[in-house]
């Protein structure tokens, strides 16, 4: 199974999902609760200066969180600990401890309400993206709120799989969807699997209703009246979630990204990828440059996926950071999952099919190996809440022949060994087999009915979270704005300022934000080989 996020190095230039392990991640930035220069002007002075306990919930400040590599917009961050039950169905329990770090609004007279940023994955660390949720211009006036969802980098524990993410590394040397590579998949994840539950971890507490009680219990723990949401790729999900189990103190709801609980699984992730490619695919068609040299390039795809399916293609690259030439092996499956993440490099996808079908692998094969190899994405995933929910929310509710009627709707010439693993979800039915924890309630999947002002963010390319997504989850929203913003991927307030200002302008007006930035938008020049 893959997480499904934006490649590593398209993240930190213009802001992340997920190649598989392609996470954002931070290195230890701590220091002493400090109120920063200005912030008495903030929404709370008062937020993060106190030890608050709350039901069984109790905040106390402390210094900021760790994160894999240093960033620089936690300095002036207020922070602290959330502790909350693990399991709240056993109140006397164990309990366990979330990271929290405030950054302060840029204005001198911030508005009275934050933002809380829900981070993608399942399984990224939300402060360990304070660098993208500052990027996009969130604290413009308002205080930004990032806190690690359970089981993520700084929580404590945090359900971390390192042997997984190096074997998803190895694998790049295998046959993508091989049986035999299953086996090995499966096996790495059950050893995580026992690892997590030897050191007393419940695996059954790691999940969307555990996730959304403890922000609300955050929202009363630092008493704040009222506060906005932004979720980006798994946190629309999770923001979904708590709309409609803790509607209480919400002003507005941003997601970007939209991948609604009620429809989550294989079956999605298939039409997702369908409707990502036909919009990469027209774009080129449309550009006169681009379908002159490269002509019918969704019938090139999906004939080489085919080819490769029957008659896999290896070779060797160099990878960054790695002294010794890398084998890859490119079938079917390993291209649909290349394509997938490499609408993040739109311009360069023709040019690389195109090359592919002239029996030069070297560039597909060298960014599919350099996401999967990226040393950054080594062990800072939270697999024990991906599989958590994967496999309490999604598997219990979706057969596999719903599965595989999704795949076979959106690519019905592709052979049934592709069809068979969705998207950056491979193998997953087997992994949860032995993950092995009980089905979540049947409401999990129940759609959300609310009125809060919701802005609803997609992108053309995204073949990850369809864009499609937006406009199934506003009928149900009787106060949703819809915008797909054109020629972008999955998670545009990180690569689009259209996305950016729409973004400011929703969270002024929740009702009428302003979208004109719109109609100026062009298509990408797509690269043209000789």
């Amino acid at each position: 199974m893959a997480l499904t996020h934006i490649p590593r190095r398209r993240r930190t230039a213009r802001r992340l999902h997920t190649a598989p392990a392609a996470v954002v991640t931070g290195i230890l930035v701590t220091g002493l609760l400090a109120t920063p220069a200005g912030a008495e002007h903030s929404t709370g002075a008062a937020v993060g200066t106190v030890t608050r306990t709350v039901g069984g919930a109790r905040f106390e400040p402390g210094p900021c969180p760790k994160t894999a590599e240093p960033i620089a917009e936690l300095k002036k961050a207020r922070c602290g600990t959330l502790t909350v039950p693990e399991n709240r169905a056993k109140p006397g329990g164990r309990r366990i401890t979330l990271g929290v770090a405030i950054v302060p609004a840029a204005a001198a007279k911030p508005k009275p309400d934050p933002i809380v940023w829900l981070a993608g994955g399942p399984g990224d660390d939300a402060v360990g993206e304070a660098k993208m949720a500052i990027d996009g211009g969130l604290n413009r006036d308002r205080d930004v709120i990032l806190m690690s969802q359970r089981g993520t980098y700084s929580a404590d524990p945090a359900l971390l799989c390192p042997n997984v993410d190096r074997f998803n590394a190895r694998a790049v040397g295998l046959v993508y969807d091989a049986p035999s590579t299953g086996r090995l998949h499966v096996e790495a994840t059950k050893a995580c699997r026992d690892r997590l539950a030897d050191r007393g971890a419940d695996l059954s507490a790691y999940n969307d209703i555990e996730s959304a009680a403890d922000y609300a219990d955050l929202r009363t723990a630092l008493g704040i009246k009222q506060w906005n949401l932004f979720g980006i790729s798994y946190g629309t999900h999770l923001a979904l979630v708590y709309m409609r189990l803790h509607p209480e103190g919400l002003r507005s709801v941003g997601i970007d990204g939209i991948l609604p609980p009620s429809r989550a699984g294989s079956a999605l992730a298939w039409s997702s990828a369908r409707e990502g490619f036909d919009g990469l695919f027209k774009a080129c068609a449309k550009q006169s440059a681009c379908n002159k040299r490269y002509p019918n390039l969704s019938a090139t795809f999906e004939r080489l996926v085919r080819d490769l399916e029957a008659k896999p293609v290896t070779t060797t690259v160099k990878v960054p950071g790695n002294d010794k030439p890398v084998k890859v092996v490119l079938d079917g499956g390993a291209l649909v999952n290349w394509l997938t993440t490499a609408t993040h490099v739109a311009t360069q996808v023709p040019r690389a099919l195109d090359e592919l079908a002239h029996g030069k692998p070297q560039r597909i094969a060298q960014q599919w190996a350099g996401w999967k190899l990226n040393p950054q994405g080594m062990g800072v995933v939270s697999h024990g809440l991906a599989y958590g929910i994967f496999c309490s929310e999604w598997t219990p509710y979706e057969s596999r022949a719903k599965a595989l009627r999704g795949g076979q709707n959106a690519f019905p010439s592709f052979p049934r060994s592709v069809l068979a693993q969705a998207p950056q979800l491979t193998f997953l039915r087997p992994d949860c087999d032995v993950w092995n924890v009980p089905a979540a309630p049947r409401s999990i999947r129940d759609v959300t009915r609310s009125d809060i002002p919701t802005l609803a963010l997609s992108g053309g390319f995204d073949a990850q979270t369809g864009a499609a997504n937006g406009p199934y989850v506003a009928r149900t929203l009787s106060r949703a704005t819809v915008v797909t913003v054109p020629y972008e991927p999955h998670v545009v307030i990180a690569t689009s300022r259209c996305a950016q200002e729409i973004t400011a302008s929703f969270f002024d007006r929740p009702t009428a934000p302003k979208t004109g930035c719109l109609k100026g938008l062009k298509p990408p020049r797509f690269e043209i080989g000789p």
